[in-house]
This record gives C-alpha cells, sequence and structure tokens, in this order.
C-alpha cells in the first residue's frame, strides 16, 4: 500500500513515570501539536500510537512508540514499511543534550546518533539515517553550574523544571509554523524559519 504521508515521531519512553522528564520531550511536543489540532494519539498499533490528520495539504501520521527509548525503531519500521514513507518525509522529535533548554532546531538526515538511543535504534531499523531531525534542547548537566553534578542517565530520566517546561512549551509555536513550511514549501525553507527563531 504506498501512500503520500509525513510521519512525525516523537521519541520517549512509556509509562507515567517517564511522562514529564526530559527524555520525554519528543512525546511532550507530539502531544502538544495533535492537541492543537483537536486530535489525540490514540490509535494502537504495531508497538506505537497513532494519528492521522490531514494539514496543510497532505496527510501526516503522528507516532508514539510503545516501546522503551532504545526499541523505537522497531515500532517506526513497521509503519515506515507500511506506508512507504520516504527517509525525508521521517521527522523525528527529540530531546538533545548539546543544545540549551528551549531551543530548537531542524536538521536535514545523515550524520552520527549524536548519542542518542532512539536515534541509534531508528538507524539500526530503518537501514538509514536520511530522516529529518527535530531537536529539542535540553542542556547538559554541569554547564554553568546547573545540575551539577548529575549524571546524564539520571538526569535526562528527571522531570522538567518548571521553567525548562514553559520553554519547551513556549518552542511550540514555532515548531507548528516550522512543519507547515516543510510540508508546503520544502525542508530548506522549514530549516531557515525554525533554526532562524532565537528561544
Amino acid at each position: 500500500m504506498k501512500e503520500n504521508i509525513f510521519l512525525l515521531v516523537g521519541l520517549g519512553n512509556p509509562g507515567d513515570e517517564y511522562s514529564e522528564t526530559r527524555h520525554n520531550a519528543g512525546f511532550i511536543v507530539v502531544d502538544e501539536l495533535a492537541r492543537r489540532f483537536g486530535a489525540s494519539i490514540s490509535q494502537h498499533k504495531w508497538q506505537a500510537y497513532s494519528a492521522q490528520l490531514v494539514l496543510w495539504g497532505s496527510k501526516i501520521c503522528f507516532l508514539k512508540p510503545d516501546t522503551y527509548m532504545n526499541l523505537s525503531g522497531k515500532a517506526v519500521a513497521k509503519y515506515v514499511d507500511f506506508y512507504k514513507v520516504e527517509p525525508g518525509k521521517i521527522i523525528v522529535v527529540h530531546d538533545d543534550l548539546d543544545m540549551s533548554p528551549g531551543r530548537v532546531k531542524l536538521v536535514a538526515g545523515g550524520g552520527g546518533t549524536g548519542g542518542h538511543n532512539g536515534i541509534r535504534s531508528l538507524v539500526q531499523w530503518l537501514g538509514t539515517s536520511d530522516f529529518i531531525r527535530l531537536k529539542l534542547g535540553i542542556g547538559r548537566p554541569g554547564k554553568l553550574n546547573d545540575h551539577y553534578g548529575t549524571p546524564v542517565e539520571k538526569y535526562v530520566l528527571s522531570p522538567f523544571l518548571p521553567d525548562e517546561k514553559i520553554l519547551l512549551e513556549h518552542g511550540v509555536d514555532s515548531i507548528e509554523k516550522g512543519l507547515e513550511c516543510l510540508v508546503r514549501d520544502g525542508l530548506a525553507k522549514a530549516m531557515n524559519l525554525v533554526n532562524a527563531t532565537k528561544s
């Protein structure tokens, strides 16, 4: 079955204990985007929750793998295979330690995994790194003495502080505009729009 469709993948861990953690920034953002369009990512199939919407003249599948982060690619690969989604129409939304909290960056496909277990799993299961990445800054412990001494593994699985959560939520406006631009006008224009936005 071939269908012209964009796949918007939020990365995170399932379960209430992870729902507000930094590593779940991808889940938080795609949930909020779906909510803005009156949808809930609740249909369960192939180890993922999904919702399909028609936006900006295209069909978009919002997807949240119901696996743990390091198996995200297993669920995503099933949707990619069924809908025959081209790598350039897969947009993966995920947290990034090397960007300051609240910063958003749209990145073309290719490149390494940046040590992110979800991205590593996607590359493994999809057999390519050519998907688009929408990076959400969460900062790194120790910089500027913030969260000094906190191990990275504990930091990413800890809840957002209130001001960090506000920064993430503020970024959703530019993310929504960027996705519309991406679907309508292509990646280059969308990158110019999103990456020029100062958090």
